[in-house]
C-alpha cells in the first residue's frame, strides 16, 4: 500500500509539474521503443550460451534457427553474431523495426517476419526453433498453443529441436501475484501493476510509462495478459503435438526444475 501511495504521488507530480503528451496505444506499439530500457538486466549473451549448450547437449549442429516472439531482436542479433542463420518472427511491426535497426547497424543478415506465432508460414524448414522470455505465456488459449506446436513440428527438420521457456505457476502466484513494480529514471519511468486470478491462472499487467521525448514526457498505457501453465499441461501439449519430449530445466541451468523455479525450459524433438 505504501508503494502504491508513493507511486500516486509520483504521478501527481508529473501531471502538475511537467507537460505531458498522453497517447493511447494498442499492445506493444510504443512499448517496443522502451522495451530495451526495461530489460537491461537481461544478459542475451548468457541466453545465447544457454541455448547453444542445449544444442550441444543434444548433438544438434544447427545452422538455421527460427525465433518465435523475437521482440526487439536482441537474442536473434546475438545468435547471428555467432554465425547462425536467424529467422526472427514477431506480431509487432514496431518491435521488428527496432530489431531490424539493430541488425542493420551491425551488418547482420537476419530475416524478420511480421507474423503470428500461431499461424506463421515459412518457405522451408529449420534446424531449431526457440520461443523465449515467456512469449509462450502470452498464448492464453490452449488452442493457440496446439496450433503453434503443429507449425513448429511442420517447419522443423527431422531431429530438430524446439526450445521454449515459461514463467512458472509458482512465479505467477508468488512473485507476480497482485504486486506493483515501478522504476524511476530520467528517460523512462514506469508503473507495472499486476492482477492474477488463481482460478483462471491468468494475469493482467497494467503498465504506465512516462517517456522523455523532445523535452516533454509522453505517457503510454498498455495492458498485457499472460497465463500460467502447469508442468502436466505443458507435457500434454508436447505429447498431443506428436513431438518427442527430451528434457526440462530450471532457471537457465541444465538441472531439473525445483518446485520454486521462476522459469522453466522445455526441449522437444521432431
Amino acid at each position: 500500500m505504501l508503494a502504491f501511495l508513493y507511486m500516486l504521488s509520483i504521478i501527481w507530480y508529473y501531471f502538475n509539474n511537467i507537460k505531458i503528451r498522453r497517447v493511447c496505444l494498442i499492445i506493444y506499439n510504443n512499448f517496443a521503443y522502451v522495451y530495451d530500457k526495461l530489460t537491461l538486466d537481461i544478459d542475451y549473451k548468457k541466453w545465447a550460451d544457454y541455448v547453444e549448450s542445449i544444442l550441444k547437449k543434444n548433438n544438434l549442429n544447427a545452422s538455421m534457427i527460427l525465433e518465435l516472439g523475437c521482440g526487439t531482436g536482441s537474442f536473434g542479433v546475438e545468435m547471428a553474431r555467432r554465425g547462425y542463420d536467424m529467422i526472427c518472427l514477431d506480431l509487432s511491426s514496431d518491435m521488428l523495426d527496432c530489431a531490424a535497426e539493430k541488425a542493420e547497424k551491425e551488418g547482420l543478415d537476419i530475416l524478420f517476419l511480421n507474423q503470428n506465432m500461431c499461424s506463421f508460414e515459412l518457405y522451408g524448414t529449420v534446424d531449431a526453433i526457440v520461443c523465449l522470455l515467456d512469449s509462450f505465456n502470452y498464448l492464453t488459449n490452449p488452442s493457440q498453443i496446439n496450433k503453434m506446436f503443429k507449425l513448429v513440428k511442420n517447419y522443423l527438420n527431422p531431429g530438430g529441436l524446439f526450445i521454449f521457456d515459461i514463467n512458472t505457476q509458482y512465479k505467477f502466484e508468488n512473485t507476480i501475484a497482485d504486486n506493483l513494480f515501478y522504476e524511476i529514471n530520467d528517460e523512462v519511468t514506469y508503473i507495472w501493476e499486476n492482477a492474477y486470478n488463481p482460478k483462471t491462472r491468468k494475469a493482467r499487467f497494467d503498465l504506465t510509462f512516462f517517456v522523455m521525448k523532445d523535452g516533454l514526457y509522453e505517457r503510454f498505457d498498455e495492458t498485457h495478459y499472460e497465463k500460467a501453465y502447469s508442468d502436466s499441461e505443458i507435457m500434454d501439449f508436447i505429447k498431443n503435438s506428436g513431438m518427442e519430449f527430451v528434457s526440462r530445466f530450471g532457471e537457465l541451468t541444465l538441472r531439473k526444475p525445483s518446485p520454486i523455479s521462476q522459469r522453466n525450459f522445455y526441449v522437444c524433438r521432431k
